[in-house]
């Protein structure tokens, strides 16, 4: 990039304007004309008192302090190179020289500053937007209080296995810290609060050190599994002019990406017999498809074996509507299956055991004596101690640690080199069967949505089924997680593309679902998708401040609100507590609900600049406000309906 050269000033004009006494240290800061007329001040001990236009006044353009680019000028440089598009943050002092160089040196374009309000919610906005797009935006966090702030959705990004590229700004040389918030703000190794859940860091202490420190932690990030890299600013590294002779020298690295590891040939060959000969194989799935590429995969696996799928649904992994998905029949699958082929599962134990949340907590396995089970894992690549989000270890039989993604086309081919028209004709029998199973499970979910239907609090399946009833024919992504209304959507809705579902939290932490929804939606907006949000309530209390976000930076989301007052989870953990101490269950709405008064999120989201309807109590004025919505949200604008529903 070209440098950006300013007006030369001699030194010496400098150094006599800057000694020129108080008044000449406030025309500095205040309008020239104004601060001659004003009569002169006495001498005072400390600095002028800040006048009132300081506060409110842009800064006057008076002497040019250096002709030379900052350093933050070329990080944004290295930043560009890396097709970051752009960066969420909320704005703090120990990164004020790459925020100014983004907006002024970089024009504010890939990236552009994105404004939030909270820390988690930047982080989590970042979330959401690596699911859809594929590649991670960078945050800016501010010294020891942002990353504080920010460490919910790090580690929630960490457990999902999605890449965020974080950047903390500090100040590492004490003698160069102002007195008071600096020292506070400043640490001695800012990254340490969050190494145990992020996949690398890094204080770079020269800009060339910068450059490949800044290239190592993406490819480091993109490299399966996925995960946060974090590196630190230092303050004086961003601010200071660069010295005429290192310009000159100063350079970019190349940018290369990575290829995803494979699972080596002879295990595929050994998992492909063991496929091809199984009689009932299961093909178990929770974060496998990462692309368009994951999901075409998966497909052709599926029906060369004529398999059924069971989906995890931690991505968009196999379509809901296609035969072989037998989502909805798993637990009977796994407890018939002779093979398990596990792709990049998160939790492969707890899929194939049954729990008991007893007083005495007890588990026994679904699977039957014998049972085989195989794994293709990228998170067998890489783990850590203290957090233990990898869950149970799980004795399988056959282990490869390699992006599922990425091996199973190779798998696809060695199976097709294995069957025989005998075990062909087998497998075409057994997706007839699939097929029927299939069709029978999806009438039963449509049976059962009708239960309640006109019932008000509205039932969260006609919620679904009324808003699938409005964006079924438009280019829609649901960007939102669908446990806490009993998977309406999956069960009933047509997926069939990469984009239109990106899966839950992955560290179960409240406050990602909102902010996660407005960064997928900021990915969809440039392929022209209609981005659809089920918002939980007690999810939107944590960081309310997305909805002006999403309404300044005009992101396009529809939001329907799942506003069933508590957080239900955890009302039904109360009455499990007093269940099992024989004390009734009916105070278990004391600590665990939103009511008196009663949220009133569409007035929230207006007074946040947001086009909002509700709350809608009447089921049948629930479809046409959100196709109302729709026409908002295809405009361009975020939008909000606000839904009284029952508690799941």
């Amino acid at each position: 990039m070209a440098k950006n050269k300013k007006t030369k000033v001699a030194r010496r004009d400098f150094l006599r304007g800057a000694v020129a006494g108080a008044a000449g240290a406030a025309a500095l800061a205040v309008n020239p004309a104004s601060a001659a007329a004003s009569p002169a001040e006495p001498l005072r001990t400390g600095p002028p008192p800040m006048l009132p236009e300081a506060e409110t006044e842009a800064p006057v353009r008076g002497s040019v302090l250096t002709e030379n680019r900052s350093g933050s000028d070329f990080m944004v440089d290295v930043i560009k190179s890396l097709g970051i598009e752009y960066v969420c943050s909320n704005p703090g002092s120990s990164f004020r020289g790459l925020h100014e160089s983004v907006v002024n040196y970089g024009g504010n374009k890939d990236p552009e500053f994105l404004t939030c309000c909270h820390e988690e919610s930047a982080v989590a906005m970042a979330h959401g937007y690596a699911k859809i797009e594929g590649k991670p935006l960078a945050v800016f966090a501010h010294g020891t209080v942002g990353l504080q702030h920010a460490s919910m959705g790090i580690y929630n990004a960490y457990c999902d296995h999605a890449p965020i590229f974080l950047i903390v700004g500090n100040i590492v040389d004490a003698t160069k810290r102002m007195p008071g918030v600096e020292w506070a703000h400043s640490v001695q190794d800012a990254a340490a609060m969050v190494r145990d859940y992020t996949k690398w860091d890094d204080l770079p202490m020269s800009l060339e050190s910068f450059a490949e420190s800044a290239l190592r932690a993406y490819k480091i990030a993109m490299t399966p599994p996925f995960m946060p890299v974090v590196l630190v600013a230092d303050g004086e590294l961003q601010e200071n002019p660069i010295p005429p002779d290192l310009d000159a020298k100063l350079k970019v690295p190349k940018v290369y990406a990575e290829r995803p590891p494979q699972a080596d040939s002879a295990s595929i060959a050994e998992a492909a017999r063991m496929l091809v000969a199984a009689e009932s194989p299961v093909l178990l799935v929770d974060r496998m498809a990462h692309s368009p590429e994951g999901l075409a995969a998966l497909i052709e696996l599926a029906e060369v074996l004529q398999a059924p799928v069971v989906d995890r649904a931690a991505r968009m992994n196999f379509p809901s509507r296609h035969p072989l998905n037998q989502s909805e029949r798993g637990r009977e699958l796994i407890g018939e299956a002779d093979v398990i082929l596990g792709l990049e599962m998160a939790d492969f134990w707890g899929s194939l055991n049954s729990y008991r949340d007893q007083m005495y907590r007890t588990s026994q396995p679904l699977t039957k004596p014998g049972v085989k089970l195989i794994s293709i894992n990228s998170g067998d690549l890489f783990s850590k101690a203290n957090y233990q989000d990898f869950q149970r270890f799980t004795d399988v039989d056959l282990a490869m640690a390699a992006d599922a993604e990425a091996s199973v086309p190779a798998l696809t081919e060695a199976v097709k080199r294995e069957i025989s028209p005998d075990r062909k004709h087998a497998f075409d029998a057994r997706g007839e069967k699939l097929a029927s199973a299939h069709q029978e499970s999806l009438d039963r979910s449509r049976s059962l949505a009708t239960y309640a239907w006109d019932a008000s609090p509205i039932s969260t399946a006609r919620l679904c089924s009324e808003l699938w009833g409005q964006i079924h024919n438009e280019d829609w992504s649901l960007v939102s997680a669908v446990t806490f209304v009993n998977r309406w959507p999956l069960r009933l809705w047509d997926f069939n593309k990469h984009y239109q579902y990106i899966g839950a939290a992955g560290g179960y932490g409240i406050g990602y679902g909102m902010p996660a929804a407005v960064g997928a939606a900021l990915a969809n907006r440039k392929h022209g998708r209609l981005s659809v949000n089920i918002q939980n309530d007690g999810d939107l209390m944590y960081a309310p401040g997305i909805l002006w976000t999403a309404a300044h930076h005009k992101i396009p989301l529809l939001t329907v609100m799942h506003n069933n007052h508590a957080y239900h989870q955890e009302v039904m953990q109360v009455q499990i507590m007093a269940d099992r101490h024989s004390r009734g269950v009916d105070r278990a709405t004391i600590g665990t609900t939103m009511t008196e008064p009663m949220i009133d999120f569409s007035k929230l989201a207006q007074s946040m600049g947001m086009h909002a309807e509700g709350p809608i109590t009447d089921p049948n004025e629930l479809g046409p406000a959100i196709r109302r919505a729709v026409e908002i949200v295809k405009n361009g604008e975020p939008a909000l309906v606000d839904v009284h529903t029952q508690p799941r």
